[in-house]
């Protein structure tokens, strides 16, 4: 915990209270507010706790005005650029860079459990044909607590890194099969001697009737999608994960919560509604017309995958991910892709506007994620899955952040209560 140097003053019906502030290593200070209720008997408001340190954190810093998101102090597009994705997976979980030997053992740890129990191929054909694969992911990562008994005690060190290894390892196993599954296609098992990323693309698009050699362009591309997604801080969903591990819940159940929260399209749903976007643009010769309707403040069209809630000059992510959508498109081509015609000129017009420019409404990384899915192959259904399983590293850090915190304690929001004084009950003739 910081330490607190200095002190903040609340003057409240002639009383005074004294409420200590934390520095932290960077970013904003921190009232600290925790003895407020019980010294001042007022509750704070903070709808969508936009102003509010739920924890305290060493993992991953975000400053939206200068555009900059670390992992353990290291830049983001550092680590897309010189790292790959086991690497950023060791640095998030353990603090640290590993040494080749480290890196080689969790390398190892993590590709001899990425196979699932063979049971749960009947959980997955429990499921209707028509099934988004979400929802699979949902049931079955929450059902993992089922078929692997021994980690699922939190108060065990060893059960909580059995855990990570486990999801970490398997996610991208249950993702693809979701995807067979969704699309009727025999489950794909994951090969040892393939790396992560290649892996995950062998699984998804391989079929028992023919070799399937995955492209070492899309394998990279793929690899950075997963980085570039690893972990964004007290997000949503991450806080989700919190939330449900300070009740004591296992590893599995709170990874679920996770992916649950994911699901809504106001999370993980930005680069599925960029290529609905679009789609609904259609063809490069209306591009004109959606750009001026963007401009229109009494028009509700808004340009998805431009600007970020968060980053308020650029997304540090675009950029890596730009490089990975032009390799991509220039391997796949889109000559006889309309969609991907619209992205890449789409991106180019408003590039070129100063409107945009001036509002920094820059392309983000959902929309070069999402074109980049779409090129290979992916349908948009498959985005959000893809996500879940990228981000999977970021909650299991945070959840073992959490569980090791001696700070932590059962989450408990309060409210501000609107509704109706204590009245008596009526007998229902009378009323």
């Amino acid at each position: 915990m910081a330490e607190s140097t200095k002190n903040a003053t609340l003057q409240l019906d002639g009383k005074s209270f004294d409420l200590p502030i934390f520095s932290p290593t960077v970013g904003p200070d921190v009232i600290d507010i925790r003895k407020l209720y019980a010294n001042a008997g007022v509750f704070t408001y903070d709808p969508g706790f936009t102003s509010t340190a739920a924890c305290d954190s060493t993992i991953t810093f975000i400053d939206g005005d200068k555009g900059e998101l670390l992992h353990r102090g290291y830049p983001i597009d550092q680590l897309a650029e010189k790292s790959h994705y086991l690497e950023v997976c060791y640095l998030l979980l353990y603090g640290e860079l590993p040494s080749a030997q480290a890196l080689e053992d969790f390398e190892n740890r993590v590709t001899n459990h990425t196979m699932l129990h063979e049971q749960m191929q009947y959980f997955f054909r429990g499921f209707r044909r028509d099934a988004h694969p979400m929802a699979i992911m949902v049931g079955v990562v929450g059902a993992m607590s089922a078929f692997y008994h021994d980690s699922t005690d939190i108060t065990d060190a060893w059960q909580r890194e059995v855990a990570s290894i486990r999801l970490i390892a398997k996610m991208p196993t249950i993702a693809a099969w979701a995807y067979k599954y969704h699309t009727g296609q025999p489950f794909v098992y994951p090969r040892n001697d393939l790396d992560y990323a290649s892996n995950f693309l062998r699984m998804c698009f391989s079929v028992p009737a023919e070799e399937y050699e995955v492209n070492p362009i899309l394998s990279r591309a793929m690899d950075r999608i997963f980085t570039l997604h690893a972990d964004h801080e007290q997000n949503a969903s991450t806080s989700t994960v919190r939330l449900a591990s300070s009740s004591g819940a296992n590893p599995f159940a709170c990874i679920a919560a996770g992916v649950a929260c994911l699901w809504g399209p106001a999370h993980g749903g930005a680069n599925q509604a960029c290529l609905e976007m679009l789609r609904e643009i259609g063809t490069p010769d209306r591009i004109p017309e959606f750009i001026e309707r963007a401009k229109d403040k009494n028009d509700p069209f808004r340009l998805m995958g431009f600007g970020h809630r968060v980053y308020k000059n650029f997304d540090p992510r675009a950029k890596v991910m730009k490089q990975s959508a032009d390799e991509v498109l220039d391997l796949l081509g889109i000559e006889n892709n309309p969609t991907l015609q619209v992205a890449k000129e789409l991106e180019a017009a408003a590039l070129a506007d100063p409107y945009f420019t001036e509002k920094k409404l820059f392309p983000n990384v959902d929309f070069y994620s999402g074109i980049i899915l779409e090129a290979m192959g992916f349908p948009t259904s498959m985005f959000t899955p893809i996500f879940a399983l990228s981000r999977t590293v970021g909650w299991v850090s945070q959840w073992k952040e959490m569980i090791g915190d001696p700070q932590n304690k059962i989450g408990r929001p309060r409210q501000l209560y609107l509704g109706s004084t204590a009245r008596d009950y009526t007998d229902i003739e009378k009323r």
